[in-house]
């Protein structure tokens, strides 16, 4: 049975209460009832959270609306847990996190983590002015009102613990809202879970195991100064769960292969002024429609022909695979460097395999992500040693927890993707253009 978030000290008058699929009853405050209803946090109701994963798991069409929410929800979940442990929490520091909690994502665009993270078209989410321009509406305005908005900017700025004397916050608003393990994580893993129809969850207990240390937010894994083998197994049926997400869902390669393709589609667009600023208010479909005819009168056939493969589920193919499994951390690292963080760089390999393969350039897309890691594992925990990172080998790491992090490590591919008909071909070309031998060859 899932668990059903219901917080008993909730200000719900004039506020409402939403039923949520994953969580059950979601109170919310007035405040937090207004912020929703701001153009801002509605717009994330056409933005899915998990991009194009929906083409794998039809089932994943829920947002970052309903992220948003339920992120609140494990907010006031986890604070419930702390004055449990007897933390006599502020009403009004709560109210802050929780509503640095709903409005967490809304900096978002459409399939902003391929866009940002994996061909790095745009600065992160949680970079630049993309905040500042967003907070200039009703939604800064809201926030103003309720005396808010200095609180929340730092809680999304990561500036809540930077200043230190009376006007220092807690490190745990912070923490709670997006560190290691938080309520955007435990939002998350149950939510794509379900969505995607995979049979993973945690225990409710892992609630009982928050704990503040000098005002920071850790997990006690520690009882009469024993250490506790079964709280640290909980921590770690979470990170088996993101690493099962992660293979499954995240890192699936017709996921990979789509965002990709609307990737190079919006790096084509850019060529023609395509902004940062104009996918703002724009939802998945939305991006798509304006990718079609864009530029506006004189629509670019390559951008119109790569968001049409995504609309009709016309795929490119893998054509070339390289993975951790043959490929070296120092081999993987200059091949980071000279064709994810150098743009420059993929267009011109991009351009070489087309010539070789004699297809369009927008035919062929290389797809090479950062190095993967589990920031996870590095949670803070409480053990008999005091507090560690949870990875850290000193305070006696589990054999386990390297294992899964070295098969998280594991997961990253290098990919060329082409049209069907020319793996073959585009795998000879690429191993000599990249000098690794492909690890997938195109069934017969």
């Amino acid at each position: 049975m899932r668990g059903r978030c219901r917080d008993a000290g909730a200000r719900i008058k004039d506020g409402m209460i939403i039923r949520d699929p994953v969580h059950g009853d979601i109170a919310l405050t007035s405040l937090e009832r207004e912020v929703l209803d701001t153009p801002e946090v509605q717009r994330l109701r056409g933005i899915k959270q998990t991009g194009t994963a929906n083409l794998v798991y039809p089932g994943c069409v829920h947002t970052r609306f309903d992220h948003s929410l339920g992120t609140l929800a494990m907010v006031r979940r986890i604070a419930r847990g702390l004055r449990e442990r007897g933390h006599d929490l502020d009403r009004d520091e709560e109210q802050a996190a929780a509503v640095a909690a709903l409005i967490h994502d809304v900096t978002h665009v459409p399939f902003g983590h391929t866009l940002e993270d994996e061909r790095r078209l745009f600065p992160r989410h949680d970079r630049g002015d993309r905040l500042a321009r967003l907070l200039d509406g009703r939604l800064g305005e809201t926030l103003r009102r309720a005396g808010l908005f200095a609180p929340v900017v730092a809680i999304l700025e990561e500036k809540a613990a930077e200043r230190e004397g009376p006007g220092a916050r807690p490190l745990w608003w912070r923490q709670v809202v997006s560190s290691t393990i938080d309520a955007d994580l435990l939002d998350y893993l149950r939510r794509d879970s379900y969505f995607a129809g995979l049979v993973h969850d945690y225990d409710e207990r892992i609630f009982h195991y928050f704990d503040l240390d000098a005002g920071r937010l850790v997990l006690n894994l520690v009882r009469d100064e024993m250490d506790r083998p079964d709280a640290r197994s909980e921590v770690l049926q979470l990170l088996r769960t993101r690493y099962f997400l992660s293979e499954r869902v995240y890192f699936h390669h017709t996921k990979v292969c789509s965002g990709a393709i609307i990737s190079k589609a919006v790096e084509l667009a850019t060529e023609h002024g395509l902004r940062e600023e104009d996918l703002l208010w724009q939802s998945d479909y939305g991006l798509l429609g304006l990718l079609k005819a864009y530029p506006p009168g004189r629509p670019d056939p390559r951008v119109r022909r790569l968001a049409e493969r995504v609309e009709r589920r016309e795929l490119l193919k893998r054509g070339y695979v390289i993975s951790a499994a043959r490929v070296d951390r120092e081999a993987r690292s200059r091949l980071v460097a000279a064709y994810h963080f150098d743009r420059e760089g993929r267009r011109r390999a991009e351009e070489e395999l087309a010539r070789c393969l004699g297809l369009p350039f927008e035919d062929v897309v290389v797809y090479c992500p950062a190095l993967s890691f589990m920031k996870e594992a590095g949670a803070l925990v409480r053990t008999r040693r005091g507090v560690v990172h949870l990875n850290d080998p000193s305070a006696g790491a589990p054999s386990e927890l390297r294992a899964l992090e070295e098969r998280y490590e594991a997961l990253w591919r290098f990919y060329v993707f082409v049209p069907e008909g020319h793996e073959e071909r585009c795998a000879r070309a690429a191993e000599e253009l990249f000098g690794f031998p492909s690890e997938r060859r195109a069934r017969g």
